[in-house]
């Protein structure tokens, strides 16, 4: 189902138990979809913790476009979608997780909204070639615990482990993140074991929100 920003539609891929133990909100970069392979590892680790799992397709993809727009754009698109989804989930723990241009947005907005920890994917550091334009600052404003997953051959570069609570570097690994996403989701599994509950596996309903 859509749900409507001040930049237009967004869409939500919702993954629902039946009594979810947090909620993990979930996007993607400025050329991607909600379907890459890291994202969807790290969809099996939270839904088999016991987690519900939105993952949202921002505006200016859902208009089929490539370019994100401004980050106060962005951000005012992302809170939108949040705060409608916490109406659904007002008394879990929420947790942002972005890859690329989506981890910018979701270490941006993690304050405003309300965020336990953020999850960031293949984390920009810079544009490739131009070290000195650092987003490092990003990271380190999140204000809540940020958990990195990099690959050691990304060419936007891999953030210093200083300016984050996790910094987890897979060897061999580019940008994408795709050739081993089910050690992205490992990595990430062992920090959301803290947001789950001992309950048994909860079957799961799939749909759009």
């Amino acid at each position: 189902m859509d749900i409507a920003t001040p930049q237009g539609p967004a869409e939500v891929t919702l993954d629902e138990p039946a009594d979810p133990a947090f909620l993990l909100v979930m996007t993607h970069g400025s050329n991607g979809g909600v379907d890459a392979p890291d994202l969807l590892a790290v969809r099996d680790e939270a839904l088999a913790r016991g987690g519900a799992v939105a993952r949202v397709l921002q505006p200016f993809r859902r208009a089929g476009r490539r370019a994100p727009g401004s980050a106060p754009r962005q951000d005012e698109a992302w809170l939108a979608v949040v705060a409608e989804l916490r109406k659904r989930f007002p008394d879990v723990p929420m947790i942002q997780c972005g890859r690329s241009n989506g981890a910018r947005v979701a270490c941006r907005t993690a304050l405003k909204a309300g965020a336990r920890g953020v999850i960031a994917l293949a984390f920009p550091l810079h544009p490739p070639g131009r070290p000195e334009r650092s987003r490092a600052d990003e990271l380190r404003a999140a204000g809540v615990e940020v958990v990195v997953v990099n690959g050691d051959r990304d060419p936007f570069g891999v953030p210093d482990p200083a300016d984050a609570t996790c910094v987890q570097v897979l060897p061999g690994e580019r940008h994408d993140l795709a050739r081993r996403p089910a050690e992205v989701g490992a990595v990430v599994g062992e920090w959301l074991r803290r947001w789950s509950t001992a309950r048994p596996e909860i079957p799961r309903v799939d749909g759009h929100f």
